[in-house]
């Protein structure tokens, strides 16, 4: 079955690719909702969205529903303020300012026009700056223009303001190794998985054991990403998210990671076994983990009422809300995963 399934672990590589090549910073996330409704459309689901975002497809079987959840918002910062010189200051979203300097971004306005830049240390020539080594902050980054800009007055008359969004770019890549390099792999390569996951079922009519919906959400970066949208009848929930490779942990990126606990707390544990008995059944590279910062959409169902058990699994991520690295491995393994369980 295994390597039957190849044409689809090869559609939710390249899906991932797709996804991350659609800007979708939390708050923007308009033209990957597009994308995502159209894809599920051409497969025959019908689809809802949320008035906050967000896209549901209910994939068929009958009883005992679950819902299946990946997000597409990611990382992103703002425009906080326009600098006298024309440089841009920085409101920081989500990203982690000990790694973005020297990242290309993409600004986006109210009226939706696109500039470049560059985020940089401010004063940041070696041959200029004394203290080029101190420490990185959002109050001493910058984005640097890719515009004859000298003054706020220039900045302005493109069209720039305080609140628009910066977008970093992803910089996609896969290894001829195998290995998938990119930011934004929270979460788009599991939602790549999800819409593999779809195309399965669309291909084979019947192969549902129950009924699975499956959950495309946005703000799961800033914690609300399933706070609404599963409906009473929901009995099961399955995040799809990264799984963390790092120290302490024994996940690798070739794996499919199943979390017993996060930093909100236990996974329900029945399910969880239920996960790993399918890992086991259908001789999976898998790992079992505890990811100490961590929390996923299972969380915000959950705080806001879901009488749901809960579970988490993922390929296996390294340098998560950095320069991410996961394998095709790991992808095939977690859909692998996803699948057996609903067939």
């Amino acid at each position: 079955m295994l390597d039957n399934n190849a044409i689809y672990h090869d559609y939710a590589v390249k899906q991932i690719e797709n996804l991350i090549s659609i800007d979708s910073p939390t708050g923007y996330h308009y033209n990957v909702i597009t994308y995502l409704q159209e894809e599920l459309e051409r497969m025959g689901f019908e689809v809802r969205t949320l008035r906050k975002g967000g896209v549901i497809a209910n994939l068929g079987g009958e009883g005992n529903p679950l819902m299946m959840m990946a997000h597409v918002d990611t990382l992103g910062a703002f425009v906080h303020y326009i600098k006298g010189d024309g440089r841009l200051a920085i409101s920081n979203g989500t990203l982690n300012q000990n790694n973005i300097e020297t990242e290309n971004v993409r600004i986006l306005t109210r009226d939706k026009k696109i500039y470049e830049g560059t985020i940089q240390l401010t004063n940041a020539s070696v041959h200029v700056n004394p203290d080029i080594n101190e420490e990185r902050k959002f109050t001493n980054l910058e984005v640097v223009l890719d515009e004859d800009v000298r003054n706020k007055e220039d900045v302005e008359k493109l069209g720039i303001n305080p609140g628009d969004f910066i977008m970093v770019e992803p910089r996609f890549r896969i290894t001829d190794s195998g290995y998938i390099k990119s930011r934004f792999l929270d979460d788009k390569a599991s939602s790549g998985i999800l819409l593999a996951i779809a195309k399965y079922v669309s291909e084979h009519k019947g192969c549902l054991k129950r009924n699975v919906q499956i959950f495309f959400t946005v703000h799961e970066e800033v914690g609300h990403g399933a706070a609404c949208g599963i409906t009473d009848e929901i009995e099961d929930i399955l995040a799809i998210d990264m799984g963390c490779v790092g120290e302490n942990l024994t996940c690798t990126e070739r794996q499919v990671s199943i979390c017993a606990k996060d930093g909100r707390g236990a996974y329900h544990f029945e399910m969880v076994n239920e996960l790993i008995d399918v890992a086991k059944k259908n001789s999976l590279d898998y790992a079992i983990d505890i990811y100490p910062f961590y929390g996923s959409d299972t969380a915000a169902a959950i705080t806001a009422g879901r009488d749901v058990r809960h579970a988490l699994i993922g390929s296996g991520v390294y340098a998560s809300h950095g320069y991410e690295r996961t394998h095709k491995e790991g992808v095939k393994n977690t859909f692998e995963l996803a699948l057996h369980y609903i067939i």
